[in-house]
């Protein structure tokens, strides 16, 4: 008997986990459609794609409604049209929406490279004790024209080596933000475990893995899983005083909710940063005399991790 292609996808579909692409959809009209291409295009065969307009005011709504009625019979579909609820609010519904035992998560601007999704299924799967995996993207602009090949090492000054290590990962988390795009895949029980997204923090991310990171609980694979795009609307990125004030009160918010996740020269280097952050809120507000002091308290307590991490590496301290 004669098995054909459509049996032979439904086979090796019940073979692998499920996975939920997570998609917050916000005023991208001119990027969305190559966005949910991208899910219908990855080679991963057993795959739900999630999708929330967060109140858009463009056509966006429009454009997705349109992809959804002609490519319903080709993937497993979930698509809400709501108000405005924000970035963390609309993670967690999506997150709530979601089937998958892993979650992918990207954003309506971005869009996903198509053999990501099974590198990323493939090193959970070999690594029971991760509930985070983390890939490099490319980095393009708003024409799809590539602007880095890595975005870690082009966009983000990384040496990616950091990350091969627990202890890497941690600090390069703590003191070198460098998650951009499309790139984690997350077990689904693993946001029980960071207790979800804050709905009070504008920008999340870094509030969230903090908390992974905190557990040793991300993993990393050298492999370009996304392409993050770099645009003039892209929310963290703003020349905008007063809504860069905004996101950097929000960073100092999450350096108070996890600095006691954090022991010894981490929780030292986490509170460095908190210092940082309030020198650069006490310069744009032009408090020069604030900001000189704080970045003197970041230089101290900088030292005091270096020096803790230099005597742990001696087996002086633990």
């Amino acid at each position: 008997m004669n098995i054909g292609p459509d049996h032979a996808v439904v086979n090796r579909a019940a073979e692998v986990p499920l996975v939920s692409f997570l998609i917050p959809a916000y005023n991208h009209e001119r990027f969305i459609e190559r966005c949910l291409d991208s899910v219908l295009f990855d080679e991963y065969v057993n795959k739900q794609l999630v999708v929330i307009n967060d109140g858009s005011r463009d056509r966006t709504a429009q454009i997705i409604s349109n992809w959804v009625s002609r490519n319903r019979s080709s993937l497993d579909i979930r698509y809400v049209d709501r108000e405005n609820r924000g970035i963390a609010a609309t993670l967690n519904e999506l997150t709530a929406l979601a089937s998958g035992d892993y979650l992918r998560l990207g954003a309506s601007d971005d869009y996903f490279l198509a053999d990501g999704t099974a590198a990323q299924v493939a090193y959970l799967e070999a690594n029971p004790a991760k509930l985070a995996v983390v890939g490099d993207s490319i980095v393009v602009d708003d024409q799809d024209r590539i602007i880095h090949d890595s975005a870690m090492v082009g966009l983000f000054n990384v040496d990616k080596a950091r990350y091969l290590t627990d202890e890497g990962i941690r600090r390069e988390i703590i003191c070198r933000w460098a998650i951009g795009g499309p790139v984690p895949l997350l077990r689904k029980k693993g946001l029980d475990a960071a207790e979800g997204w804050n709905e009070n923090l504008l920008i999340d991310d870094w509030d969230f893995f903090l908390r992974l990171a905190a557990m040793d609980v991300i993993g990393f694979i050298d492999v370009k899983v996304g392409a993050y795009r770099v645009h003039g609307t892209n929310t963290s990125k703003t020349r905008d005083t007063a809504r860069r004030i905004a996101n950097l009160r929000n960073m100092a918010e999450a350096v108070s909710r996890n600095v006691h996740l954090f022991n010894g020269r981490y929780g030292t280097m986490l509170k460095a940063q908190g210092r940082l952050i309030a020198a650069k809120i006490a310069y744009l507000e032009c408090r020069y005399g604030a900001s000189a002091w704080n970045v003197l308290m970041f230089g101290g307590l900088r030292a005091v991790a270096s020096l803790a991490s230099t005597s742990a590496r001696l087996g002086i301290l633990q």
